[in-house]
């Protein structure tokens, strides 16, 4: 099951304004009219269930859970579904919208979605997971399916409860469907390279930054806030690239050696002491914020949403911040961050290696035949790489930001689908 993160600072804004507030920058940028404006922002389908699940103790309890699909213009919905007891309507809006625009960004035929279930899979055991799993698949399975909305791991889910949504969903129809979803483990159609997917979009966007800044990757310095699946595989490859970590966090508090920490060493101890860097001695502990602050050329925020508010952002040292999570920065952190001349590389586009390889895994369950680990690796890398480029050619272009640059590819990307399919 993925590491959940602790809860974000205090002045936390809501996801979802924070997502319009790029949104609305970027459509008065490419003169969107309103009539389109509108057709962009509603999403295309919310729907919330109750969830009634007969805990280990014989009593039940009643979960609320979420799935919202903000766009099938560009093909089925894509998204995560997040076990998590901050589970909001509002943030799973944001985060399926977030999903369109990542998808349009590097070029995947897939729409937006995500779904969430308010809960806190920290205090239930595996009987109970699975039982809220199978009951909220049971509850979509006229949501979901390869052709209309196909849902992957999130925060507080994994493979395992991927699996769990497959069997149930098949069930219903009466025959085994690999492609109802992705994130699966390899055994029931999962893809080589996934685990790793979205730490190595990280890494490859992280290069092709350091790239345009003119630093030498075997010289630079790291600090990566959240060490759970995507900032420890991003860690671990930006290493192999040559560049230093200095620093990683997790809901235990931050690490720091200033020779560099020696991340496969971290990793291994985070994995046989029940996923927690506590008592890890290969590094200094240090205040969990203050790695945010650290004088390195990259940081990684890979926990959560929010992270870096208008409350902390001026005391951001980085050369750069490549968004491993979902919105770690606010908006209003935005406008800080600019100012500063800090190149931000938004999670749109940072974290985009994951839905790049969820496609894979869709096309290689479709075919029937799987393709081997250096073609996925090779196809997932060119994919960001391409991507990336793209985006600093329009920021450039039009004198914004990545953030904005990335949602001006996207929005104009599923606009002109738009167009050509036609509405009513």
């Amino acid at each position: 099951m993925h590491y959940i993160e602790p809860a974000p600072i205090a002045d936390k804004e809501n996801p979802l304004e924070s997502m319009m507030s790029r949104f609305d920058e970027a459509v008065r940028i490419l003169g969107v009219s309103d009539e389109m404006y509108q057709i962009l922002k509603v999403p295309a389908r919310q729907v919330i269930v109750g969830l009634p699940v007969t805990m280990d103790n014989g009593k039940i309890e009643v979960f609320e859970g979420y799935r919202v699909i903000h766009s099938t213009i560009l093909g089925p919905g894509k998204g995560g579904i997040r076990f998590d007891p901050a589970v909001t309507l509002d943030e799973v809006r944001a985060l399926a919208a977030w999903m369109t625009w990542k998808c349009a960004v590097v070029d995947i035929p897939f729409g937006g979605a995500k779904g969430g279930i308010a809960c806190n899979p920290r205090n239930m055991s595996a009987g109970e997971m699975e039982r809220l799993m199978r009951a909220y698949a049971s509850a979509m399975q006229d949501i979901f399916g390869p052709d209309k909305d196909i849902p992957a791991p999130d925060m507080g889910t994994g493979p395992r409860e991927m699996a769990w949504l497959m069997d149930e969903y098949s069930k219903s129809k009466g025959m085994t469907t690999h492609g109802v979803v992705t994130g699966k483990p390899l055994v029931l159609g999962g893809s080589l390279g996934r685990p790793e997917a979205t730490g190595r979009g990280v890494m490859v966007t992280a290069l092709s930054g350091m790239e345009k800044l003119g630093i030498n990757p075997y010289k630079a310095t790291v600090a990566v806030q959240g060490f759970g699946n995507v900032g420890s595989w991003a860690a671990k490859l930006l290493t192999e690239k040559g560049s230093k970590v200095l620093a990683i966090s997790d809901i235990s508090g931050a690490y720091f050696n200033e020779n560099g920490i020696n991340i496969n060493e971290a990793i291994s101890y985070r994995d046989s002491n029940n996923g927690s860097l506590e008592g890890f001695i290969g590094a200094s502990k240090m205040v969990a914020e203050d790695l945010l602050f650290l004088d390195v050329d990259v940081l990684i925020p890979a926990a959560r949403e929010d992270v870096i508010t208008a409350k902390n952002a001026d005391k951001i040292k980085a050369k750069m911040i490549v968004e491993g999570a979902n919105g770690p920065t606010s908006a209003k952190a935005d406008v800080i961050l600019n100012a500063k001349g800090i190149l931000a590389i938004p999670d749109i586009l940072a974290n985009a290696g994951g839905v790049t390889v969820s496609y894979f895994e869709w096309v290689q369950n479709r075919m029937g035949f799987k393709w081997e680990l250096d073609r996925i690796n090779r196809r997932c890398e060119r994919a960001l790489k391409n991507a990336f480029d793209n985006v600093y050619e329009i920021s450039q272009k039009h004198g914004v930001s990545m953030r904005i640059a990335a949602y001006i590819i996207a929005i104009d990307k599923v606009a002109t689908t738009y167009k050509y399919r036609g509405g009513y």
